[in-house]
């Protein structure tokens, strides 16, 4: 069976072909998937996207038109398949839904000390020859209330991570894991009560129409102005608009994050040269109480190399006429939308 991955990265290609060992013929394409680049998977059976590709309904169809019959993503989140489309055109879609859970609770953790231990700002300061402290002061985690929202695969990890730095634990989960409770004394709470008591919100939902701009004008004016909010999940969840006004009015204290709204054209590709057109995200990386990294936090390794492995071990369940254990039906799906 021929394979065509779409959005291939230089670094990850390796891994992929590790993965493969030979056993397909795999062609990689820089490109994401879109209307335009889809042609190009003509006499190819199975094709892999990315999270920033574009498997709407239109394009689907054009995928079915040109006889692909199988979609492996190389990612957890599939907000942008439309299942339902892909169903009606018998396209089998699986993902990796635990790569490393690792990977982004640490990187979640990375953004919050690099934040509040204002590293970048003292990075740059020492390379200017400036060794002053006196705007480098933070606060001591242990002791402090952590809210997380999600407590899945990658939020267990980050209460793990912040129970070990001696932090009270509040979270919000449609289902709560008891398990946490027993071991790192998460007590859960509802939303509101979540944002009122928490000086650190750490965000681990899947994009859904029940968390699509979850994190919005009444949930932030409920927040400490102390308060640090860190998304490592989907920008969507949080509404830009809002939160730049509370960021600038003080509302709340600082906000890292991975993720933004609007990737799609921006991210995963170089535009120092051209710059960018997205007066949002360019107000946004104008404020000093700011961190954004460019959707990195899966980039350790281990969490490639699983990528790459469960990738095919997907597309080996297609090949052997099986469905594949992490198959996507629509009737499944809460992060699809209509």
């Amino acid at each position: 069976m021929k394979v065509l991955v779409y959005s291939a990265k230089d670094f990850e290609i390796p891994y992929l072909e590790k993965a493969n060992n030979g056993r397909y013929e795999v062609t990689y394409l820089k490109e994401a998937l879109n209307l335009d680049t889809a042609f190009k998977s003509v006499g190819y059976r199975a094709i892999s996207i990315f999270s920033g590709d574009d498997a709407s309904s239109i394009v689907l169809e054009t995928l079915k038109d040109l006889e692909v019959k199988y979609i492996a993503l190389r990612s957890t989140g599939y907000n942008n398949v439309q299942l339902k489309t892909a169903r009606k055109y018998k396209l089998k879609v699986a993902n990796v839904p635990d790569y490393s859970p690792n990977a982004i609770a640490e990187h979640a953790v990375a953004l919050l000390l690099a934040l509040n231990r204002k590293i970048t700002v003292a990075n740059t300061q020492v390379h200017n020859y400036n060794f002053l402290q006196s705007n480098l002061m933070g606060f001591d985690l242990k002791g402090k209330t952590v809210g997380i929202i999600g407590t899945g695969n990658i939020g267990s990890v980050m209460c793990k991570i912040m129970h070990g730095f001696g932090c009270n634990i509040i979270a919000n989960d449609l289902s709560p894991n008891n398990s946490l409770e027993d071991l790192y004394e998460v007590n859960y709470v509802d939303l509101e009560t979540l944002c009122a008591d928490a000086d650190i919100i750490s965000l681990h939902v899947p994009l859904n129409k029940q968390t699509y701009d979850l994190i919005n004008s009444k949930t932030l004016a409920l927040m400490k102005p102390n308060a640090v909010l860190i998304n490592t999940a989907r920008g969507a969840v949080v509404h830009t608009e809002a939160l730049i006004e509370a960021l600038e009015n003080k509302r709340i204290a600082a906000y890292g994050t991975d993720v933004y709204e609007k990737e799609k054209g921006l991210f995963f590709r170089d535009n120092s040269k051209n710059g960018i057109f997205d007066e949002r995200l360019k107000k946004l990386l104008s404020l000093s109480n700011v961190l954004l990294t460019p959707h990195q936090a899966f980039m350790t390794t281990e969490a490639v190399r699983n990528i790459a492995e469960t990738t095919f071990e997907n597309i080996d369940a297609w090949a052997n006429g099986k469905q594949s254990t992490n198959e996507l039906l629509p009737e499944e799906s809460v992060t699809e939308w209509d």
